[in-house]
């Protein structure tokens, strides 16, 4: 697959705090990139540095193959996690106005406008002014802004912010199809369940360092499958199995973590003694915990 983003040991300062240090990464078309880290941990920096926004103290960065130039960006979509939209303008003369800042003509961002408004359910609000729609509609506006001029590479910095979980899943389903498509996303989120359903590939960063990256499934498999999720109607005994490390119990439903190397077979016999079991899944750790691992463990770092 094509290449669209490459960062080569990429590093930046600000004074005298270390935002990125040696970062590498890359990003294909057609799949979907997880940028992932606690706050301050380097994201935003990283993609102003790989749209052109600040320029890296060192290392390359280049952009469909080629060093970073301003005819690039045309062929970029970027919805930044701070908003920014025109309170008294109308939708559509909002969205029109934008859709010219990246070369296209009225006529065209007009009708590219009514349909992505269409595809996203909000054709009723394009002569409504934006100070008069709720932050989750003010949302979906920005993301259509970010689409209109048909990037090959979307940046997401939190698109999710302030959707109901209806309109989250429109949402996720356009990027899908867009990525079907051929379009690279990348995905800078908190929202550790997101990124472990949506994206090919992650990249970790705590402190201005990669300290974790690949391909979701490979990172995965580096951990053991230590988890336990069980389902359940009667006691709760076998919860003190000499196997289990810790566990979170609620109402029929316990979250366990074996110790290493541990028997689940045999926690499993010791539970359907006792109690009925309706599920008892062993699993790979989450991404949300192999995250809390991988940052925590760092915290003194």
């Amino acid at each position: 697959m094509e290449v669209l983003v490459q960062l080569e040991h990429v590093s930046k300062s600000y004074e005298e705090k270390v935002a990125v240090s040696d970062l590498s990464l890359s990003i294909e078309a057609g799949s979907m990139f997880g940028l992932l880290g606690p706050n301050g941990a380097g994201k935003t920096s990283t993609i102003r540095m790989m749209i052109g926004i600040t320029m890296p103290d060192s290392g390359a960065v280049a952009l469909f193959g080629k060093p970073y130039s301003n005819e690039a960006l045309r062929r970029v979509g970027y919805l930044p996690e701070e908003r920014g939209l025109y309170k008294r303008m109308k939708v559509i003369e909002q969205l029109v106005f934008l859709a010219e800042l990246r070369g296209l003509g009225a006529v065209e961002a007009t009708r590219r406008a009514k349909e992505w408004c269409e595809r996203l359910q909000i054709a009723d609000v394009l002569n409504k002014k934006t100070e008069e729609l709720s932050k989750g509609m003010q949302q979906k506006i920005q993301f259509i802004s970010t689409l209109l001029h048909d990037p090959e590479l979307i940046i997401m910095d939190e698109p999710f912010s302030g959707l109901d979980p209806v309109n989250v899943m429109l949402l996720q389903d356009t990027l899908l199809e867009l990525k079907r498509q051929g379009n690279a996303v990348l995905f800078s989120t908190h929202r550790m369940d997101q990124v472990e359903k949506l994206c090919d590939t992650i990249c970790l960063i705590d402190k201005g360092h990669a300290v974790l990256s690949g391909g979701m499934r490979e990172v995965k498999s580096r951990y053991e499958r230590n988890r336990v999720i069980v389902q359940y109607e009667g006691g709760d005994g076998f919860l003190n199995h000499p196997a289990i490390a810790e566990y979170r119990s609620y109402a029929g439903h316990a979250e366990i973590r074996l110790k290493p190397h541990a028997d689940a077979q045999d926690l499993l016999r010791t539970a359907a003694a006792t109690s009925m079991i309706t599920k008892f899944e062993l699993a790979e750790p989450s991404l949300e915990e192999i995250f809390i691992e991988t940052v925590g463990g760092r915290a003194d770092a």
